[in-house]
């Protein structure tokens, strides 16, 4: 019967992480015509994009009093429709000025969704009392895997793009409000977990604990960075796709990722979340050095293979970390990460841009391959035991 009682919020959580990353992803393969219409350069380009972290950083304050004062269902859904509405205007963008207000928007809104829809995920899946955060992910990926893969064949048929953008929000606009009706009330956590942390010493204590889990976090999001804003390009630049075809790589990335999140909740319950990562780590460097080294599709399509399918389990796995950290509610831990996490993802497109003028996109590209070591070395951090200080340790 908890099986049966958990299965309907189940299902309608997973519908409104499938809608999140649909909606962007699918103005993600217009972004090497966008950049060519609006006459960006690589560093430009790096900028513009980075407005999403941007603007991620800029909401890291709301999402927890939103939570309280409206629910996370109610949250998550809302925002998601302000989103839809970011996204179309994008299409209209005449200036990378303009299109970088609408990113900077949809980056601003989307952390808040995400932190919602995280929370109503933890929650469920303490309801159900088994792993089914990494599936939210993987349901998240498979949405954006399937608008990217529709993108790509609108854009290579010579589609509008700003027709498809406004279908595609009108769509995910419909989704996402059955997905709230199908989830229904979300369990509020218990008063005294949202106590919160107070004093130094113990934001020091929390701060010990987070970092290792917010690193590997921002490990994760490198990847994501790099399908988003840099597969389809690469695809051009490396690779000799056609710009109408490139979004394909996007699609490649996002695909692997779905995979490895559908099968990383039964890895992590029989190897453990530390190994699990471990593993993904050096996919991601594998990976980087394939996409670092590609001259012609299938070497480059490989390496988005394995780094999609190596950083699957690791923000799901961040945020299940982040969830237990002592002195911190489950809403705080995963905003704390959400937030770090997002002021990384902040550096990434300008670096790989920069690196890109400079010198050369595979230079840009070879932070993948940092990306992966760093997780190789961090792992274990993600076990469940490394979330408690050990006890003879010295206070703070």
């Amino acid at each position: 019967m908890a099986i049966r009682s958990t299965l309907r919020p189940i299902a309608g959580s997973g519908l409104m992480f499938a809608t999140n990353g649909a909606i962007f992803a699918a103005l993600l393969p217009w972004y090497p015509q966008l950049a060519d219409r609006l006459g960006l350069g690589g560093l430009q380009f790096g900028l513009v994009v980075a407005c999403f972290a941007l603007g991620a950083v800029v909401s890291s304050a709301l999402p927890a009093p939103l939570i309280r004062r409206f629910g996370a269902r109610r949250v998550a859904v809302l925002g998601t429709v302000l989103i839809a509405l970011a996204v179309a205007a994008a299409g209209w963008s005449t200036t990378g000025v303009v299109l970088a207000a609408c990113i900077l928007t949809v980056g601003f809104t989307d952390a808040i969704v995400d932190v919602a829809q995280n929370v109503a995920g933890l929650r469920v899946q303490q309801r159900a009392r088994r792993p089914i955060l990494g599936s939210m992910h993987a349901l998240w990926s498979l949405g954006a895997a399937g608008s990217g893969a529709i993108s790509t064949a609108v854009a290579a048929a010579g589609g509008d793009l700003r027709i498809h953008l406004a279908v595609t929000g009108l769509v995910c606009v419909g989704l996402v409000a059955v997905a709230g009706w199908v989830v229904g009330p979300v369990p509020e956590a218990p008063a005294e977990e949202d106590a919160g942390v107070h004093g130094l010493a113990r934001w020091r204590r929390v701060a010990v604990i987070a970092l290792p889990i917010v690193i590997i976090a921002i490990a994760g999001t490198v990847v994501e960075d790099v399908a988003n804003n840099w597969a389809a390009i690469s695809g051009v630049q490396l690779a000799g796709l056609d710009a109408s075809v490139a979004g394909i790589a996007f699609t490649v990335v996002i695909a692997s990722q779905c995979v490895g999140r559908f099968t990383g909740d039964l890895l992590i319950h029989r190897l453990g979340r530390g190994t699990v990562a471990r593993i993904g780590g050096a996919l991601v460097a594998l990976g980087g050095i394939a996409i670092v080294l590609a001259s012609e599709p299938a070497l480059l399509m490989t390496g988005f293979v394995l780094a999609g399918y190596g950083c699957a389990t690791l923000v799901p796995s961040a945020f299940s970390a982040a969830g237990s950290i002592p002195g911190l509610s489950e809403g705080a831990g995963v905003t704390v990460v959400s937030w770090l996490m997002r002021l990384g993802f902040l550096g990434t497109s300008p670096l790989i841009g920069g690196l890109s003028d400079a010198v050369d996109l595979r230079v840009g590209l070879a932070v993948l391959v940092v990306a992966g070591l760093v997780v190789v070395v961090l792992a274990p951090r993600l076990d469940p035991g490394a979330q408690r200080p050990p006890a003879a340790a010295p206070a703070l």
